[in-house]
């Protein structure tokens, strides 16, 4: 059984734009290769909180970074610290803000922005700053990190898909387009991904409303997706939290952890 995970956070990504839109990962699904979990996101249905609770598999309320101008680290184990501790080597490209989660706060875009040392819990970052950082781009950064690097556990986030629901809204062909181009930019690695012994998730943190904004409880902005592809899945029907998706990735990863996850959904 492989130790190896990738987790995909497509930031801003609505369910039911997700079910409808993106082709590949459905095409997936009737191949028997992905099974889709919908998911309701914990509150505040904001950006930072939720990649703590992703990461740590703690609520936002119960972890303190309750909004987005919390700039500190994280007082949580999580993922990358696991997995760190225990001899794994973690890698990601991604926002800013998961940087200063769990590696150094505040962001120095020199210093941080291309981050190779093992004494970090994020030992090899490809960071950026800019919504609208183009998600092609992001997804070669990831690349280049699985190619030379190997690691263990690799956070993939790109952030075109919430750019352009801030921009022109849920029920906007921008927004969709931007989760179909996601989706091609996917369909380019999962395959291989897979043939190199990865389990695959991809989420995400919050959904989107038509006022161009989230952080409340309206369905569209809590309901996100998961997609989990891989032989370690069962791909049985369950109910998953999103506070079990940290639990989940410590499992397939092997880590030793207290972390709660949906132990139906990975085969013995």
């Amino acid at each position: 059984m492989s130790n190896k995970v990738i987790l995909v956070v497509l930031d801003g990504l609505n369910y039911q734009v997700a079910r409808d839109c993106m082709g590949y990962l459905n095409g997936l699904i009737e191949q028997k290769k992905a099974t889709l979990y919908p998911i309701q996101c914990e509150l505040p249905s904001m950006s930072r909180p939720l990649y703590e609770c992703i990461l740590t598999g703690v609520p936002p309320v119960l972890s303190g970074i309750v909004n987005n101008q919390i700039v500190r680290l994280s007082n949580e184990e999580s993922i990358f610290s696991l997995a760190k501790s225990q001899g794994k080597v973690t890698a990601a490209a991604a926002y800013h803000w998961v940087s200063e989660l769990y590696n150094r706060a505040p962001y120095d875009a020199v210093r941080d922005r291309f981050t190779d040392d093992e004494t970090l819990n994020i030992q090899h970052g490809r960071f950026y700053h800019w919504d609208h950082y183009p998600d092609e781009a992001l997804f070669l950064d990831a690349e280049s990190l699985r190619q030379q690097f190997n690691p263990d556990f690799l956070l993939i986030h790109p952030m075109n898909i919430d750019d352009a629901g801030h921009k022109h809204g849920l029920d906007s062909r921008q927004y969709r387009n931007s989760a179909r181009a996601a989706d091609i930019y996917l369909s380019n690695y999962i395959s291989t991904w897979v043939d190199a012994g990865y389990q695959v998730m991809v989420t995400s943190d919050h959904g989107m409303n038509d006022d161009l904004s989230h952080g409340g409880i309206l369905p569209e902005e809590r309901e996100v997706p998961l997609f989990v592809i891989g032989d370690t899945f069962t791909h049985a029907e369950t109910t998953v939290k999103q506070t079990e998706l940290c639990g989940l990735c410590c499992q397939l990863l092997g880590l030793e952890h207290c972390k709660p996850y949906a132990p139906e959904m990975i085969a013995l």
